[in-house]
């Protein structure tokens, strides 16, 4: 199959959300062995290659660090955005090159309707304020969407505006809208800590990790006890994502994450990602994320996971020596 008629194959099946996972990956591997100069060298160097593997457990997975020095890109797409990580300069932020916005919110879209149910019964409101300083977010980029999904007019960013922020939320749910709070960590905090609040659960407060350096690090089971305490909630629900994934997970309870349509992490021995993947103990996160197609889906990133035995995932730290980012992860 020629590259072009692959990739629109992949898009296709992709889309349907119904597609046999084994034939995807392989497919996509294919792909982007075929046409990522950067992930194709990488795959050559390790002899993990098309013609020398059997099983997508052996494909390998692409170390997180190299969307920082590389342009990391499957077949000749024009580039339609890039979003970069958090980060001090641009050196040290990975760049995400995106050639299908479309794929990335249709497949956003469908991961969170999947958990919450439709965004169009949402208001969306939300707390990213250095995200919003920073710009190029894909955080940011998702969350726009959904506000424009959500038929809300209440729906927006608030960055510090807190007392907009509580207002809005007691007015639109005597509306009778469904309120969905998605914030940074240390901007929740703050928010928790300034006014008196009493919400019900019906109001779901998410965090997508990060204290960007504006307070201490804290365990993400912490984080929720506070943030419960202060806004008399049961539970506190997580977003993880990243700017080199186009697909996110979603734990609506305890911190504890499940596989999604499109995405799925396995835990790996931390230096060494070709070995077989691991059960019961912690492992460095390695992500298949099938939205992926234009730049590589198979990434070693720089999380520490666990599986539950419920089939979900703790996430529970990062390995020593990586870069500190703000996206979606609390460090221990």
């Amino acid at each position: 199959m020629e590259d072009k008629t692959l990739r629109n194959h992949l898009r296709s099946s992709l889309l349907s959300f119904q597609f046999d996972w084994d034939s995807q990956v392989w497919d996509t591997f294919l792909y982007q062995y075929r046409t990522n100069e950067v992930y194709r060298r990488f795959c050559d160097l390790l002899n993990r290659t098309p013609s020398t593997i059997s099983s997508i457990k052996n494909i390998p997975y692409l170390p997180i660090s190299t969307f920082k020095n590389h342009k990391v890109v499957s077949g000749n797409l024009e580039i339609q955005q890039t979003f970069r990580s958090s980060g001090t300069t641009l050196s040290n932020r990975s760049q995400h090159y995106v050639a299908d916005i479309d794929l990335y919110n249709t497949v956003s879209q469908h991961l969170f309707e999947t958990v919450y149910g439709p965004i169009n019964q949402y208001c969306v409101l939300a707390l990213l304020p250095s995200y919003l300083e920073q710009g190029h977010s894909s955080l940011i980029h998702m969350v726009n969407h959904f506000i424009s999904l959500s038929n809300c007019s209440g729906s927006g960013f608030f960055k510090y505006n807190f007392q907009d922020l509580a207002l809005t939320v007691d007015r639109m749910h005597s509306s009778g809208y469904k309120i969905l709070v998605i914030g940074v960590s240390y901007a929740l905090l703050d928010f928790a800590s300034t006014l008196d609040l009493d919400w019900s659960d019906d109001v779901v407060v998410m965090e997508t990790g990060g204290m960007k350096g504006r307070k201490k690090e804290m365990l993400r089971n912490e984080l929720h006890r506070e943030l419960k305490d202060n806004l008399c909630l049961d539970q506190v629900h997580s977003e993880y994502g990243m700017t080199e994934l186009l697909s996110q997970l979603y734990a609506p309870k305890d911190g504890l994450f499940k596989n999604g349509t499109t995405i799925r992490m396995t835990p790996y021995e931390i230096n060494d990602p070709l070995s077989p993947e691991l059960q019961d103990q912690a492992g460095r996160n390695c992500v298949t994320d099938l939205a992926n197609i234009d730049s590589c889906s198979f990434i070693a990133t720089d999380d520490l996971i666990k599986t539950t035995k419920n089939g979900g995932f703790d996430i529970i730290g990062r390995l020593d020596h990586s870069d500190i980012r703000g996206c979606n992860l609390l460090y221990v």
